[in-house]
């Protein structure tokens, strides 16, 4: 099911690829280091994978450690992360320390990946993936629709914003930057009514008691890759390589391949309001996809299925479908 992923290797695919075990580890000068963001959630999920990886593999407690890296869209705390390259500004120096080899591995939110990684990354796991939707969370609703007439949602993501929009054209929708923890401290002091986080990072940091109702993804179809922990490495490297893939889940692979080939194929950035989804059950998926003007008042959907197999290229044919019907003044006004 896994198949060949089709991330961004280039010429490093010519380098000889020999497998050896976690032995060598043992003779490393210093201990396999991991990077990651510094929030409490990225590090979060750094945690878990190091713990994933000492017990697959034996491994002494000191052989794995975290490597704390500053991304540009972790300095940039007040404006818009859209308005200065989107994705890529939680990826870049952390991309920069894994090809000059300052560190061995690195872990993602795969949401936050772009779909083609540097030249000689790969992505070498994608982690069993959690719950894919999103979470309602306010004090002065039970639900989004309960929300009174002219309510202020606080969100950062565009994909969220439209699609409140798109239900609720009469709320308010404002920018709503930072962690997990900060978007909820500012919910508290009042600056919006009501909030949208996705409720796997919740639950990874034990805050899944603050979510006032979970929207179904009928009601809001998550944001690609969501839910989903990806690891990426060197592609040269076959020690690291070999490391990880016992921590590599075939279904969650295959479902955020599918929708990465879409998201890849719309040319989806965290300027454009992008949502897809697949779902694999008995080696057949499900794929569901949508664009959204900035507003919610116009959008485009899509659903495929077929072989599980055939992951990627579902997901590329639902995104032609979409570019097609929308058209290209549709797309171009996205830009």
């Amino acid at each position: 099911m896994k198949g060949k992923r089709k991330e961004a290797i280039n010429a490093a695919e010519t380098a000889p690829f020999v497998l050896r075990t976690s032995k060598d580890l043992c003779l490393s000068p210093r201990p396999l280091l991991i990077g990651t963001r510094g929030s409490p959630l990225a590090l979060w999920q750094a945690r878990h994978v190091l713990a994933r990886l000492i017990a697959a593999h034996g491994l002494a407690d000191d052989a794995v450690a975290l490597k704390v890296i500053t991304t540009s869209g972790d300095r940039i705390t007040d404006r818009p992360l859209r308005d200065f390259g989107g994705k890529g500004m939680f990826t870049k120096e952390i991309d920069d320390a894994l090809l000059d080899g300052g560190v061995d591995l690195a872990v993602h939110s795969m949401k936050d990946l772009p779909t083609h990684l540097p030249a000689g990354l790969i992505v070498g796991a994608v982690l069993p993936r959690a719950d894919v939707r999103d979470a309602f969370i306010s004090a002065k609703a039970d639900s989004l629709a309960g929300l009174p007439p002219g309510s202020v949602v606080g969100t950062s993501s565009l994909r969220r914003a439209a699609q409140v929009r798109r239900f609720r054209p009469d709320l308010r929708v404002v920018d709503f930057r930072g962690n997990v923890e900060t978007r909820l401290k500012k919910l508290g002091e009042g600056r919006a009514d009501a909030t949208l986080l996705a409720l796997a990072g919740l639950e990874r940091l034990g805050l899944a008691a603050r979510a006032t109702s979970v929207l179904s993804t009928e009601e809001m179809l998550p944001a690609v890759a969501q839910g989903a922990i990806g690891v990426t490495c060197r592609f040269d490297d076959a020690t690291t390589r070999a490391l990880l893939e016992p921590l590599d889940d075939a279904v969650s692979a295959t479902a955020v391949a599918c929708e990465r080939a879409f998201l890849g194929t719309l040319e989806g950035s965290c300027k454009t309001p992008i949502a897809g989804l697949a779902e694999i059950a008995k080696d057949r998926i499900r794929f569901r996809g949508m664009i959204l003007a900035a507003d919610g008042s116009e959008w485009f959907e899509t659903e495929l299925t077929g072989a599980a197999d055939g992951a990627e290229r579902i997901g590329t044919e639902a995104g032609e479908a979409l570019l097609m019907r929308a058209g290209p003044d549709f797309i171009a006004s996205l830009a």
